[in-house]
């Protein structure tokens, strides 16, 4: 029986990649990779020539019984995603479930996700938290919004530079224009910013200043009431 590793690539310095990542993609059999030219940048500098495969939302269903069957035969996979950690807003969780399913070994390597960053600089507190992730664009977005205007541990979400000011304003709507919060951008990158506030200086910062990179955005949860 072979072995899957789900292996973390760094989100921005490619100084940020894990001796251990390298070694086991250079002794993996096969890369199985969300994005093969973006995948294949990475895998170049670091001089690692090992065969990679494409595996993404798009054909994840499609391609996980051929990589269970070449697992059952002994091969090493490796997983890796166009950034930080899969599985997080990323392929991986399906392909897992069903090697766990099949008495496959997974083991996912320590390594780079964006929201641990972000949460530890936003100030906010970190000893309790949820991640949610992107958010629904359409249906369910509102629902889950007015849900999580109760919730009382900080909350992490990831959005796109373009969606970022009707985000932070929705969230001012739903939670409250003096509701702390914060929104880091290109992590561990040349640009690398966070700015912090509350949501209502936020919006104020963005109307005046358009966003870009990847956005990760840290909003406090609701304060409980002391008894």
């Amino acid at each position: 029986m072979g072995k899957l590793y789900i292996v973390p690539t760094p989100v921005g310095n490619l100084e940020d990649m894990t001796l251990r990542a390298i070694r086991i993609l250079k002794e993996a059999d096969l890369i199985l990779a969300e994005d093969t030219r973006t995948s294949g940048i990475l895998l170049q500098h670091f001089n690692i020539k090992n065969k990679m495969f494409s595996h993404h939302k798009f054909n994840e269903h499609k391609t996980t019984e051929g990589i269970i069957q070449r697992l059952k035969g002994g091969e090493i996979i490796a997983l890796i995603s166009d950034a930080g950690t899969p599985g997080i807003s990323d392929p991986g969780f399906f392909l897992v479930r069903e090697c766990v399913e099949a008495g496959i070994e997974v083991e996912c390597l320590p390594g780079a996700t964006a929201f641990v960053p972000a949460l530890v600089n936003s100030g906010l507190p970190s000893d309790r938290f949820c991640f949610e992730g992107f958010l629904p664009q359409k249906k369910g977005r509102n629902t889950r919004m007015q849900f999580l205007a109760e919730e009382s541990r900080t909350m992490i979400f990831y959005e796109s530079p373009f969606r970022l000011l009707k985000t932070l304003e929705q969230f001012a709507s739903f939670f409250g224009t003096e509701r702390k919060a914060s929104v880091s951008r290109e992590i561990s990158k040349i640009y690398e910013e966070t700015i912090r506030g509350t949501l209502e200086e936020l919006i104020r910062h963005f109307r005046e200043k358009k966003p870009k990179g990847e956005i990760v955005i840290i909003v406090a949860g609701k304060e409980e009431k002391s008894k």
